[in-house]
């Protein structure tokens, strides 16, 4: 049997190693997001052969077990997932290469499906940081016009001294936007209090836009796997034009000179929310991470 515990910051001692020699290629492979959606999700996790099992209560599912995390033989804590789940076994987020060995391992015996809600959007990052070509010109006429209308501006990374400020300025994001009306924004908004509160803990990093000395986007990402970065947060106030592109265009460029090897940018899933599909889209992914779910037969 499994010894579930809730996730908590401790576990990081011992979660990060085994994700360190694991090949992730998912935004939830990560003790950052892990941790920050633990209340959401109701994540619990445990230790079994040097490999991470976590479970998750997703969308009134109970008990959805992610692909065990790790280096070495992962059959025999497949196996002991299945003899612990009486019915209804769900694996979630599910690399191609995890759902070809699952299925390699037991063949016919789940049933797959891709989770299109669920795909985690991935560009370049030195397209990020240019916005090169005729796809993007939007972006650059956005960024142009913050210019334009805001005359003293300037980025900078989020360090204990301004982070209060982000937080306070999500609570006006949250108020402008209209969280408390829906779900979707508050178990955002409640990730995004934990993404803050342990900043330091969790080893994060981010930037923000100020003008005229007031916050008025910011963003929080960490180094993902080898080539990539991924962008948990990203927030800026709407009535300011090109906002949003100035707080991408500005991180992706530090995010390039801090890690001059890294190659993507990781812009984590839409939700299945029509206005952040849109505005993932509007970047041109370079790909995609596709994620599937089993379910045993």
């Amino acid at each position: 049997m499994f010894n579930f515990k809730k996730i908590e910051l401790e576990d990081k001692e011992w979660i990060v190693p085994i994700l360190r020699e694991s090949v992730i290629s998912g935004c939830h492979q990560n003790f950052g997001n892990l941790f920050a959606w633990r209340e959401i999700n109701d994540t619990k996790v445990a230790k079994v052969n040097d490999f991470l099992v976590a479970k998750q209560f997703i969308s009134n599912v109970k008990d959805i077990y992610l692909y065990p995390m790790g280096k070495g033989d992962v059959k025999p804590v497949i196996e002991e997932i299945i003899r612990s789940v009486d019915k209804n076994l769900i694996f979630a987020g599910l690399s191609p290469e995890e759902a070809n060995e699952m299925d390699e391992l037991y063949p016919g015996r789940f049933i797959y499906d891709q989770v299109r809600d669920d795909y985690d959007y991935i560009y370049l990052l030195e397209k990020m940081v240019s916005l090169k070509g005729k796809k993007l010109h939007r972006k650059r006429n956005h960024l142009n016009a913050f210019i334009r209308n805001n005359l003293v501006w300037t980025f900078e990374t989020i360090t204990e001294e301004n982070k209060a400020e982000c937080i306070e300025m999500n609570k006006k994001w949250c108020i402008d936007i209209g969280c408390k009306d829906d779900k979707s924004l508050m178990d955002e908004n409640c990730a995004t209090k934990y993404f803050l509160k342990y900043f330091n803990e969790l080893e994060l990093q981010g930037g923000l836009i100020r003008v005229d000395n007031e916050v008025v986007a910011y963003t929080i990402g960490e180094v993902l796997n080898t080539d990539t970065y991924v962008v948990h947060i990203e927030k800026a106030f709407k009535d300011v034009q090109g906002a949003y592109p100035m707080i991408n265009q500005q991180f992706a460029a530090w995010v390039q000179e801090k890690y001059p090897h890294l190659i993507y940018i990781n812009r984590e899933e839409d939700m299945g929310m029509e206005g952040l599909r849109k505005a993932k889209l509007s970047y041109y992914p370079d790909k995609m991470a596709v994620k599937y779910r089993a379910v045993l037969k």
